[in-house]
């Protein structure tokens, strides 16, 4: 009764799925952990000891994604796999928030927020929204990093206030928020419900009352735009049993009508009077609200109306998620058991319901329109009846239209509004149903057929193309042919091809000749077409068209057609062109087995069309065809070049290539570069032998081409045999620019000369590097060409000048001599003149030469070349006239003073005057003839070495000395006093004497005296500077000359230095004293400093040089300076006198050194004397040196009193510092008062350590607080055996994980393992105990106390790090702990693995079975079988009954076949055939064979039939056991093979069986033989059986037949009563289907005529499903 009144329920409810079926703990089944965002996605959130995320797709529910994930919250992507998780920021109170893409494994986004979110939901596919305890955000994928801000919470969302839901419309401009909150302490489980919608568009917020809120639209009568609703519930303590549904309009839109607000109650049974809503879902399909509250109960809705429509209770437990399901119009439901409960609308109840339970027609209609429902056709009817008697044509056609599954859209609709004539002016009926119908959606068949007759008939076919593209007509065959009557083929082919009339769509194709479109249509639909047919058609009509056909049969994968049969087709109607078309497209893959087609098509081309197979050819299309037969055919038909490119005999290529002159000159170059050089040479001999003149532009082209591989050197022979010096010109001209070959270049000259090509002979001799220059000059001599230009190129470039003068003078040819030397080669002038002075040519001829040239004529080789013939007076002329031009070039003006000195015509004034000529050059000139002159023209120019050279050679020593002395030149002096200068001593007597003393300019006294230095002259220098200064002179005075004099003397003679120092006074005091200092002449120094009264320069003599300490303390005493005293004391410091130089330093007052005086005192261990230096400094120097140096020599003197007094006063002593010192010196006593008074506390702890002080010492170390103070006592402590306090500083110093391991070593280093232990585990219980002392204490009991490890690991595995503990238990083999190890960190396959490889002492069956379920390598399922079927076979199918879920049961069974133990597992196989596998079928029937099983056998095989059958069936039909082979004829029956099952029965004797069998067949032939069989047998018995069993196959002819012929009448009998009875049986039943035919027609009259009587008729209370507030509630279960 339940299952039927859910049947009839407008909501049909199912349990789509089972949380905890999937694996999900109970716990986590609840509003914090669970989420579904969308009707595709489930994400459970496990936490706990394994934090994870479950994610179910409600597509394949069964396989839920596990993933090892920890975080706060996780929500699907409502359509992709994108997960959003949110975890909280540990210390910062804030959340992250990532989206991570499952497929493609890469994060999407992410972001850290400044405060916690405590409701976030998808709000659209690309956004996410986000509600903090103020505010609420909108965070995009697609937009800004970081979240926008929406809006603020209001007053009634505060704190207290639990977050269900966010909402956001579809238009993003209304945003609703929900929450709950402790509602009236008298009723606790109602909760108070708050809602905050708030508007985008005016950034206002309005709070109401509601636990549930949606939005939704709905489309009003007259309104052209939705509607944008949201409907909330609320209830309220003084609501009592009634809550509240409120549907309101947002924004009503201008020229819409406005949405009238619509209230509803909610009516709550006594028992669910605290009960309240949770969710709300509104079906935009069917436009209805469903209100889901925390109980289970369900409130249905209609949106638009507000009416009730259903209420029940859909789940016993508490429900605390739903989520709407668009695609069926319903929702989800999750309660706190795990059902996944799926709410729908019943389709065929929902109007019936509404209609007949309610009594609301309107709604029914309302319902069945918007939702496409059935039920209300009856309704639909009678109003579409009623408006269209009305004359309502436009309502009754909107009615029609939109009938629910439409039941009003038929013909016989279309033809009552096609018999309505419309008035006059008005539109037409038929066409307004029509234009409704568009309007609504895409027509019918039917309605697209009437619809194109009516507007074809007005000539607007334009319409059915629009209609067509919006996809608003359904296609047809019939629609197709209406259009393609009209003349539009293409419009028709549209329809063809979206109705799939296939044959109408290739008739199309072919009539167009579009036959590629044809193969692939037909190709897609799978239609083949008469391809034969189709080519001869259009072979008779369209060749072209047939051509491209055939193209695309060939192309097809194994073509209905041989190509070689459709190029015949072509060939038979000599339609050589299509042919050869169709053949090229086909033959483009070329390959090795279309050579016959190859051959083909290019031979009937060659015949009929050359032209065409040269293109042909010329593409390079073929490869495979017969080249010689190709060959002969194009040699014939005038195709030389393609004949010469397939012949491969040299006299057949030497035939055709006397036809050159018919073949593209192109042709002929490709092809010769395909010959061997020797065949070229061959036909290139050939073509100029039969023709010179024709063939030898192609010749030398030929030779251009390909002359690397036929050598320049046989070309240039093959020319010159033919002796064509045309042809080597044009040749060799391609390679004389670029050839360095000489003999290239002179045979390109000789053939360019030998054809009158002057101009290119005079090119080539003037541009050519290369060709032989004696060999051209000789050739062009000879060859006395009228244009002598090439022979003066050849001349003036090689730089035969004077041959061509010659060859020129010879020959008269004067006149070219002046243009050469004018205008080719002025330069050149020179040798010309030098030549034709030679030949004794006439000197006017010679010097109008030499004028006609002037400026250009290079002046120096020309008087070069006059000189040398000593004509030198005869250039006077010209050299008068270039000066008289203004001319300043030297060589002019040598050549002129040359000539004055030769004629002596006042030389000296030409010499001192002219400032044009090169001085060196004339002054040579004049050595020879006038030393005098030649040194007045070395001096002009400074020609230095010249005029010492003219002056040593002609002893001129004096004018020597005074040129040197005035030259002031250092270099000049570098070069004139050298030793080994012969003349040195001359110059110097020179200059000494004469020279020096005439001179007036102290700067040349300097120069001169630093170049006696800088020659090393000291004696030379000593006399001449006691010459200048001791005597009186105009230098007596020079302070410089008094210092030169006196270094001097002390480089050279050191006895004089005193003397000089005596006498002289100007000299420089400091610089000579330094100078004396470094040439260790110290007693001079120090008499120097004293007569200049340099006191501390002179200290620093005797300390420093003279190292007498006691000279110094003498003169210091006597001269009484600070500055004295002091380098008196840094001398006695430096000599370790320490005592005395501190004593100097105080006597000076002075502490600058006090850096040095602390450090000397502390070497030499002067702490008392370094107290007093202290004491003073410290009155002059505020320095942290100075105190801390005075503190620490306080402590080595042991003053410990001066030293804590010290201390107490102000001073800025590095007290820590000095403490440290003194540690390290071992003086803790002091150490002990220093670290005191700075409060080094780890110091002072150190300290007392080393004073044996330990408990004052761990006083110590508290207030330091620092690690390796503790340590440093604990390990102090250890060795001292005072565990007490090493365990007491030991706590202080694990608690830090970085110093535990060094602890633990230094321990188990001295061999403490008992004291290790206690400490470690006394830091258990520590507040700061961390994850390192737990390890630590498992590595050490695995180590030492391994009884105590599992304990401790069981105890503490949540705190330790397994993986290091794995690590030392695998070394140190303790197999059960790394066992559990391994499970604590979910390692399942390493465990299992220990388990079976250490199996003695780890293996534990519980254990195990629930290691290996979880397992994640497969592998390990099998291996762990194997170890089971070795050591513990007993408990083997314990084990597969714990893995048969995960078991590939097939790789069980192989696994135990080849083992041998496959009947170990017997109850294992029967367990899991289930499943009906082939391997588990197999083996379990061989099971049972061998066990002689037949029940087990029989039972097995028909329940699972996947085995082969057949097989088993052969096996087992000889089987000795007859039960056996009845199975088998049992097997054949249920494959089918009756007459072997038959068979079968009838050896063992089965005739029961047979007779079964032959019945079943249901095959006449069978049960007739069977019967006939029986009749051999004479088993009358059988006989009867037969007929009575086989009764519906046997005709009763054959039966009554073989009874009367074998005598068994009396066995028939039966069968021909039983026949009779039939028959008459069925007359019977005839007669009484006509009768009760009759009296339904009557009772269906009178039926129909009381339902018209009482359609007006309908209840107006609810039924008792309603929710209404006096009635009971239908569906409550």
């Amino acid at each position: 009764a339940g299952g039927s009144a859910m049947a009839q329920a407008p909501i049909a409810m199912k349990e789509t799925l089972m949380l905890p079926s999937l694996g999900v703990n109970q716990q986590f089944v609840a509003f914090t952990h669970v989420t579904m965002e969308s009707e595709k996605f489930i994400c459970i959130r496990e936490t706990g000891g394994n934090n994870s995320v479950v994610i179910v797709d409600m597509s394949n529910p069964t396989q839920p994604l596990r993933r090892p994930i920890t975080a706060d919250s996780a929500i699907m992507h409502p359509s992709q796999k994108i997960l959003a998780l949110k975890a909280g920021v540990q210390g910062q109170g804030t959340d992250s928030l990532q989206v991570f893409n499952l497929d493609t494994k890469v994060k999407m986004k992410s972001h850290q927020m400044s405060e916690p979110v405590v409701f976030w939901k998808w709000i659209s596919p690309s956004k996410l929204g986000l509600v903090t305890a103020s505010a609420v955000y909108h965070w995009s994928l697609d937009g800004p990093a970081e979240p926008q801000k929406m809006f603020d919470r209001a007053a009634n969302m505060g704190a207290g206030t639990q977050i269900i839901n966010y909402r956001c419309s579809p238009d993003e401009k209304w945003l609703v928020l929900v929450g709950i909150s402790a509602g009236d302490p008298a009723r606790p489980q109602l909760v108070k419900g708050s809602m905050q919608l708030y508007s985008v568009e005016q950034s206002r917020s309005q709070s109401l009352d509601a636990h549930a809120a949606a939005f939704g639209t709905v489309t009003l009568p007259g309104n052209s735009q939705e509607t944008q609703l949201i409907c909330f519930a609320q209830k309220t303590a003084a609501s009592g049993q009634h809550g509240k549904l409120h549907v309101i309009e947002l924004g009503t839109k201008p020229g819409q009508t406005a949405f009238q607000k619509k209230q509803a109650e909610l009516f709550f049974p006594p028992e669910f009077a605290d009960d309240f809503p949770v969710s709300m879902q509104i079906s935009a399909k069917y436009g209805l609200v469903y209100v889901v509250t925390k109980l289970g109960l369900l409130f249905v809705y209609d949106l638009e109306t507000a009416t009730a429509v259903y209420r029940s209770r859909i789940s016993p437990d508490p429900i605390f998620l739903a989520c709407d399901a668009p695609t069926v119009g319903g929702f989800y439901a999750i309660n706190r058991r795990g059902q996944v409960l799926l709410a729908t609308v019943n389709e065929q109840q929902m109007v019936p319901f509404v209609s007949q339970s309610l009594n609301n027609l309107d709604l029914a209609l309302s319902l069945a329109k918007r939702g496409n429902l059935p039920g209300a056709e009856a309704l639909v009817g009678q109003n579409f009846e009623r408006l269209f008697t009305l004359g309502q044509y436009k309502e009754a056609a909107e009615a029609a239209a939109s009938s629910p599954m439409g039941a009003l859209r038929t013909r016989e609709t279309i033809e009552r509004f096609k018999a309505i004539q419309a008035a006059p002016g008005t539109t037409s009926p038929l066409l307004q149903y029509f234009g409704v119908l568009l309007q609504k959606g895409k027509l019918n068949s039917l309605e697209s057929v009437e619809l194109a007759r009516l507007v074809l008939s007005q000539n607007k076919k334009q319409l059915l193309e629009n209609w067509m593209n919006e996809d608003k007509l359904e296609c047809s065959e019939e629609l197709g042919d209406m259009i393609k009557a009209t003349g539009d083929a293409d419009l028709a082919l549209k329809v063809y091809m979206k109705g799939q009339v296939t044959q109408k769509v290739v008739a199309i194709f072919a009539e167009r000749g579009q036959f590629e479109e044809l193969v692939k249509f037909s190709s897609s639909a799978g239609y083949t077409p008469d391809y034969m047919y189709l080519m001869q058609s259009l072979l008779m009509s369209n060749g072209q068209a047939a051509a491209k056909l055939a193209i695309m049969i060939a192309q097809q994968p194994g073509p209905p057609i041989e190509v070689n049969a459709l190029a015949d087709l072509f060939l038979q109607r000599n339609m050589i062109r299509e042919a050869t078309s169709f053949l090229l497209e086909v033959l483009k893959p070329n390959l090795p087995e279309q050579a016959m087609l190859q051959t083909k098509v290019l031979e009937i081309n060659l015949l009929t069309f050359p032209n065409v197979a040269d293109a042909i050819l010329a593409n390079n299309m073929f490869t495979h065809y017969d080249r010689l037969r190709v060959a002969q055919l194009a040699e014939k038909a005038g195709l030389y070049g393609r004949a010469l490119q397939h012949y491969t005999d040299l006299p057949d290529i030497k035939r055709v290539i006397a036809n050159a002159h018919a073949i593209e000159p192109q042709t002929l170059m490709e092809f010769f570069g395909t010959l061997q050089p020797e065949w070229t040479m061959e036909c290139l001999r050939e073509l100029l032998t039969q023709n010179l003149r024709m063939h030898l532009q192609l010749v030398v082209s030929v030779a251009k081409e390909y002359t690397e591989q036929l050598g320049l050197t046989e070309v240039i022979a093959l020319l010159e045999s033919f002796k064509s010096y045309e042809g080597l010109f044009f040749y060799l001209g391609n390679f004389v620019n670029s050839s360095e070959d000489p003999e290239v270049h002179f045979k390109y000259l000789e053939a360019a000369a030998s054809t009158g090509q002057l101009k290119e002979v005079e090119r080539i001799t003037r541009e050519s590097n290369f060709y032989d220059p004696q060999k051209a000059k000789q050739f062009l001599m000879e060859a006395k060409l009228q244009d002598s230009r090439p022979l003066i190129n050849v001349c003036d470039r090689h730089g035969f000048v004077g041959d061509l003068t010659h060859y020129l003078y010879n020959n008269q040819m004067l006149r070219f001599i002046e243009a050469y030397v004018q205008k080719v080669a002025p330069a050149k002038t020179p040798e010309v003149v030098g030549a034709l002075l030679d030949l004794e040519c006439d000197e006017t001829f010679i010097t109008n030469l030499i004028l006609s040239v002037r400026s250009l004529l290079p002046v120096e080789p020309l008087v070069a070349e006059v000189e040398k013939r000593n004509r030198i007076k005869l250039l006077s002329g010209f050299l008068d006239h270039l000066v008289n031009e203004g001319s300043q070039d030297p060589h002019v003006h040598n050549a002129l003073g040359k000539i004055v000195i030769d004629s002596n015509n006042n030389p000296e004034h030409f010499l001192t005057t002219n400032p044009y000529y090169d001085s060196l050059v004339v002054g040579k000139y004049c050595e020879k003839r006038d030393p005098t002159l030649a040194c007045v023209a070395y001096k002009r120019g400074q020609c230095d070495d010249a005029l010492v050279e003219c002056t040593n050679k002609n002893s001129l020593f004096k004018a020597q000395a005074r040129y040197v002395v005035e030259r002031m030149d250092p270099e000049l002096w570098a070069k004139v006093l050298p030793e080994d200068n012969p003349h040195r001593r001359s110059l110097i007597d020179q200059v000494v004497s004469t020279a020096l003393p005439e001179s007036k300019n102290p700067e040349q006294v300097s120069v001169t005296v630093k170049a006696f230095m800088a020659a090393e002259l000291p004696n030379e220098l000593i006399e001449l500077l006691e010459k200048i200064v001791l005597q009186n002179s105009a230098f007596s005075g020079n302070p410089n000359l008094q210092n030169l004099l006196i270094l001097t003397a002390v480089k050279t003679d050191k006895s004089r230095v005193m003397d000089y120092i005596t006498r002289l006074d100007s000299f420089d005091g400091p610089a000579v004293g330094e100078i004396a200092v470094g040439s260790e002449l110290f007693e001079e120094a120090f008499a120097i400093y004293k007569k200049f009264d340099l006191h501390v320069p002179a200290v620093k003599v005797l300390l420093d040089n003279l190292d007498s300490l006691e000279r110094a303390h003498e003169y210091a005493s006597k001269v009484e300076e600070n500055d004295v005293w002091s380098a008196l004391a840094t001398s006695q410091l430096d000599h370790g006198l320490v005592a005395d130089a501190i004593a100097s330093y105080i006597r000076a007052g002075d502490s600058s050194n006090h850096v040095t005086v602390i450090a000397k005192a502390r070497e030499a261990e002067k702490y008392e004397d370094l107290v007093k230096f202290l004491v003073m400094t410290r009155k002059k120097v505020k320095d942290q040196l100075v105190d801390s140096e005075l503190v620490f020599a306080y402590a080595q003197t042991n003053q410990l009193g001066a030293l804590e007094e010290f201390l107490a006063g102000p001073n800025g002593a590095d007290v820590s510092k000095v403490g440290e010192q003194c540690f390290q010196d071992g003086n803790y006593d002091a150490a002990k008062v220093l670290f005191t008074q700075s409060s080094n506390w780890a110091m002072l702890a150190s300290t007392l350590v080393k004073l044996n002080q330990f408990q004052a010492a761990v006083d110590a170390a508290r207030k330091a607080n620092s690690a390796k103070t503790w340590k440093e006592i604990c390990f102090a402590c250890v060795e001292e055996e005072e565990f007490r306090l090493a365990q007491l500083c030991g706590l202080s110093i694990i608690v830090q994980a970085d110093e535990l391991e060094e602890v633990s070593r230094f321990y188990q280093d001295k061999g403490r393992f008992e004291e290790l232990l206690a400490l470690l585990e006394s830091g258990l219980g520590l507040e700061r105990a961390h994850m390192g002392i737990f390890t630590e204490l498992g590595i050490l009991y695995a180590k030492y106390r391994e009884e105590k490890l599992m304990e401790h690991l069981k105890l503490f595995a949540t705190r330790v790090n397994i993986p290091k503990l794995i690590r030392i238990c695998d070394e140190l083999e303790h197999w059960p702990e790394l066992t559990f190890l391994y499970m604590q960190y979910d390692e399942f396959d390493n465990a299992a693995l220990v388990m079976m490889n250490h199996s003695p002492s780890a293996w534990e069956h519980v254990q195990f079975k629930d290691v290996i379920g979880k397992v994640s390598n497969a592998e390990m399922y099998y291996k762990g079988l194997a170890f089971y079927l070795e050591e513990h076979p007993d408990l083997l199918n314990d084990l597969l009954n714990t893995l048969t879920p995960r078991l590939d049961h097939t790789r069980v069974v192989t696994q135990m076949e080849r083992a041998g133990h496959l009947p170990m597992i017997k109850s294992y196989l029967a367990a899991v055939q289930t499943a009906n596998l082939v391997a588990v079928n197999d083996a379990l029937n061989n099971l049972y064979i061998e066990e002689e099983d037949f029940e087990g056998l029989r039972s097995s095989v028909d329940t699972y039939d996947n085995f082969d059958q057949i097989q088993l069936a052969l096996r087992i039909e000889k089987h000795e056991l007859m039960e056996f082979r009845r199975i088998a004829s049992h097997i054949y029956k249920k494959n089918l093979r009756w007459k072997q099952s038959v068979e079968l029965s009838k050896k063992d004797e089965l005739y029961k069986d047979a007779m079964a069998t032959a019945a079943q067949s249901g095959e006449r032939e069978l049960a007739e033989e069977l019967l006939k069989f029986f009749v051999e047998q004479e088993n009358k018995e059988c006989f009867a059986a037969c007929l009575y069993t086989c009764y519906s196959l046997i005709k009763p002819d054959v039966a009554v037949e073989l009874a009367w012929m074998n005598g068994m009448m009396e066995m028939v009998m039966p069968f021909i009563i039983q026949f009779m009875r039939e028959y008459s049986g069925k007359v019977d039943a005839l007669i009484a289907e006509r009768d009760e035919a009759k009296k339904e027609a009557e009772d269906n009259a009178k039926a129909a005529e009381e339902a018209n009587s009482q359609s007006a008729m309908y209840a107006q209370m609810l039924p008792p499903a309603l929710p209404a507030p006096m009635g009971a509630m239908g569906g409550d279960g």
